[in-house]
């Protein structure tokens, strides 16, 4: 079977490892795929990614026009680049899986193929400032055109039972629309093989030092401030400020007050993540987060890492003792599970994704997304080592009963098999 993924931005996030993810469980069944996007680096990607066929179109066009008309933008250059595919590129598909914007759908849709479409969140609820009159107005057509289009696709799917919940409270017109839960999961065999790999290697030396790449070099020497640390806790997220990435500066400062000084002396936090040169708010937030450890007189306590690879997040989840993880209402959140299968306990707002994917006093700890809460679980992580080791064991087996790359491919391959049961190219 041909499969084509269509997705706005292939870069590094939780929705582009999803979709990695899924066209590498398509070729493990033994289909043929195809991803197109509107912008590839072959430096900022998962490295997996460089192995698939990628076709690349409207790339030049602008992200945005004077800082606005993100959205809009977003969603013709890959309607765009769907009508160039259906029309001028002589290329047949006999499934098309759409993520992120859904206006392609209905492009699909007319050329008459099987789609399916895979819900991360309601694109609508990620604007949430809409106090003006003129954001209310842009935003309305953009709306209507998500809920439409989405309504169109054959098979819809959503990555947890909270996003199947938002959709059914935001798509209130689509109440009847028959939704599926397809979790994320994570390709273990790539992580085993890394974890094989990396075992006797320091963090230090898994990339070659490049006097040109300035971020990689400040990677390097922010990594310097740990080596002799013994409870070093790790954020992982993109560089954004809906991931609410100061709570965990804001923990580690109440944490502080809770520990004697040679403990604390012993403490350290890694906030690393996705930080893209392109993207205003990446940079901005950096220089916030970095801004506010430094009001906190904690930058010696705190390393910033930036665009870090799959074989660097390997390293930093064996070097740590915890993952906080803090953004609210998470779609899903793949990073705790991927810290869970390396036997790393898990530190989580009650909130959203974790909710289905931790179990509190079991993989880890879910708590109220303020600084004291997290200030006290962390606590907990430091003073109770045996419960930490047993919480670490519980978390990689819930990892392989729930979520293995293997029950993924399956259930992936399942779906497929159900769209195209009455025919293989397209609708009669």
């Amino acid at each position: 079977m041909k499969l084509l993924f269509v997705h706005p931005d292939l870069g590094v996030g939780g929705a582009e490892r999803l979709i990695v993810d899924t066209a590498l469980a398509a070729e493990s069944n033994g289909h043929k795929v195809t991803i197109l996007t509107n912008h590839y680096d072959s430096n900022h990607c998962f490295e997996d990614t460089r192995n698939l066929e990628i076709l690349v179109k409207f790339s030049s066009w602008p992200r945005h026009i004077f800082g606005r008309f993100h959205a809009f933008l977003a969603y013709i250059k890959l309607f765009l680049a769907s009508v160039w595919l259906i029309f001028f590129s002589h290329l047949e598909f006999d499934v098309v899986v759409c993520d992120q914007i859904s206006l392609p759908v209905c492009a699909f849709k007319w050329a008459r193929y099987k789609v399916l479409f895979y819900c991360h969140f309601p694109d609508q609820l990620l604007c949430n400032d809409r106090r003006n009159y003129l954001k209310r107005f842009y935003r309305a057509p953009l709306d209507w055109i998500e809920m439409v289009t989405t309504g169109m696709a054959d098979v819809i799917l959503v990555n947890s039972e909270f996003t199947k919940k938002i959709f059914y409270q935001t798509f209130t017109q689509l109440k009847n629309k028959k939704i599926d839960v397809l979790y994320p999961s994570l390709n273990t065999e790539k992580f085993d093989s890394l974890l094989n790999e990396f075992s006797n290697e320091s963090l230090q030396k898994i990339d070659e030092i490049d006097q040109n790449n300035q971020i990689l070099n400040s990677n390097l020497l922010e990594m310097k401030k740990i080596s002799d640390k013994k409870f070093v806790f790790l954020s992982i997220n993109r560089y954004e400020r809906k991931k609410d990435l100061t709570l965990a500066i804001k923990a580690l400062n109440e944490l502080k007050n809770k520990l004697n000084k040679e403990t604390w002396e012993s403490c350290h936090l890694i906030m690393a993540g996705g930080y893209d040169p392109r993207v205003g708010e990446n940079i901005n937030h950096y220089e916030e987060l970095v801004g506010l450890a430094k009001s906190f007189d904690l930058l010696g306590q705190i390393s910033f890492l930036r665009s870090i690879s799959d074989k660097q997040k390997i390293q930093l989840l064996r070097r740590t003792i915890c993952l906080v993880y803090t953004p609210t209402n998470e779609h899903f959140g793949i990073v705790p599970i991927e810290a869970m299968y390396c036997e790393r306990p898990v530190i989580a707002t009650n909130t959203g994704g974790p909710l289905e994917t931790i179990k509190n006093d079991e993989t880890g700890y879910l708590v109220s997304p303020n600084a004291s809460e997290f200030a006290n679980a962390m606590e907990k992580i430091i003073i109770d080592p045996t419960k930490q080791n047993r919480m670490s064991k519980e978390g990689r087996k819930r990892v392989i009963n729930c979520f293995s790359f293997l029950a993924f491919q399956q259930n992936f391959e399942t779906i497929l098999n159900n769209m195209t049961r009455e025919t293989l190219k397209k609708d009669d």
